[in-house]
């Protein structure tokens, strides 16, 4: 599909985005191995949280769906069935590397692969520790790659350093942890979401964390709850720059989960002088939930790097597209984990946004962004990567022609309804 971005002079409007992902694949999947029915609102129907439900049901697991409310009938941790065919995770890097924890504690064997995209991303991150765990877990094609066959047996509890901070590592290790004997602890380079162990001991499990390190203990059981997910910053993180960059424009986003491990897009723009104001901030579920107003503002270069990289990894594309409506060079580093997400976004970024006339240079952990450079329509390859397409369509918005980008269904990913908002601002 081929989807044509023009301009807009201003933008102001009040909107709603769909549930955060983060979120909704951890709520069906805790859901699962909880005993009882865990009745989840708000859930993101997008194709990676639609992956997980699968593999799910694949086990044995019964999911009913109804619009964004999904009730889960879970069947304990030790209730998962041995599928009758190899679980297929599509282009979810969630799914494969959280459901690897489960599955390595298990009582029978299981595969798993996904589209190719997947095939390349990296999972010895995964498996050299749950292999420390006793996991019998490996590449059957290509060492350190899905496909991945994983043996279950009995896991015991370990120490890790992990080498990145991760929440999809460190909740893999967390979720087999769960079955380990004796208690795991794990410590990472710098705070990476936590979002598992919020809602792991919502559940009931065992986790805690002492002078940064977090330490987990095994557990007997986990019991159903109810979610209400919120919508998700990653998503939001798309409007509020299509609101700073566009003049005279004032958005505000509802609902927004604002777990401080994830508002590291909020800090940055702020410190390029966005205009970004929280209001009615409150709890649900542990997490936190505000709105979020944007106003159009004159933004300025700044350096981003550091202990804020893992707290915006996902939004460093639509950052990117701020950089450049920003007065001055704007320098992104220590964000080498970009180049195995979806596509190498570090390389993709600077492709695409050049197109448009961008001046960008593409470094080894990141990107040196010169801002002031006018915009032109073009013909954008996504990658067939969701946070690029709606990226490059954030950047259309302030272009003069028509972007075109290419394969730009893409954005059902993670945000199926992307295009249709955009459309009513």
């Amino acid at each position: 599909m081929i989807k044509e971005i023009k301009a807009k002079e201003k933008i102001n409007a009040t909107i709603n985005i769909p549930g955060d992902k983060s979120i909704s694949h951890r709520s069906v999947m805790f859901g699962a191995i909880a005993k009882g029915d865990t009745h989840i609102s708000g859930f993101l129907t997008g194709e990676d949280c639609l992956s997980t439900i699968d593999c799910l049901k694949k086990m044995g697991i019964e999911i009913e769906i109804n619009g964004t409310d999904v009730l889960v009938h879970g069947r304990g941790l030790n209730g998962l069935q041995a599928p009758k065919e190899r679980l297929y995770v599509g282009n979810s890097g969630t799914t494969i590397r959280l459901i690897s924890g489960i599955l390595s504690a298990q009582s029978f064997n299981c595969e798993l692969t996904g589209d190719a995209s997947i095939c390349k991303r990296p999972m010895n991150r995964i498996i050299t520790p749950l292999s420390k765990m006793g996991a019998r877990i490996k590449g059957i094609e290509n060492d350190g790659y899905a496909p991945l066959r994983i043996e279950g047996t009995k896991l015991k509890g370990i120490r890790y350093d992990s080498p990145v901070a991760s929440a999809q590592v460190k909740s893999s290790v967390l979720l087999a942890s769960l079955y380990a004997e004796g208690e795991t602890y794990i410590t990472e380079p710098a705070r990476s979401r936590d979002h598992s162990e919020i809602m792991l001991n919502y559940f009931g499990a065992d986790i805690r964390t002492e002078n940064g390190v977090i330490i987990s203990k095994p557990v007997k059981e986990l019991y159903a709850k109810d979610i209400n997910v919120p919508g998700d910053i990653s998503s939001a993180a798309f409007f509020m720059v299509a609101g700073l960059i566009r003049k005279d424009s004032h958005i505000i986003i509802k609902n927004v989960g604002i777990n401080p491990t994830r508002t590291g897009i909020i800090d940055a723009l702020k410190i390029m002088n966005g205009k970004i104001n929280i209001l009615n901030e409150r709890t649900s579920g542990g997490e936190a939930v505000t709105d979020i107003e944007v106003f159009s503002s004159e933004l300025k270069a700044a350096e981003i790097g550091g202990e804020i990289i893992p707290r915006l990894i996902d939004e460093i594309p639509v950052l990117a597209v701020a950089a450049i409506f920003a007065e001055g060079k704007t320098i992104i580093k220590d964000a080498e984990e970009l180049k195995v997400k979806e596509s190498n976004r570090i390389a993709v970024m600077k492709k695409e946004l050049s197109k448009m006339g961008a001046d960008i240079e593409e470094t080894d952990d990141g990107m040196i962004i010169r801002g002031g450079t006018a915009l032109h329509g073009a013909v954008i390859d996504s990658h067939k990567d969701h946070r690029v397409a709606m990226s490059a369509a954030v950047a259309g918005l302030a272009s003069d022609g028509v972007t075109r980008i290419e394969d730009a269904e893409c954005v059902n990913i993670s945000f199926p309804s992307f295009y249709d908002i955009l459309e009513k601002l």
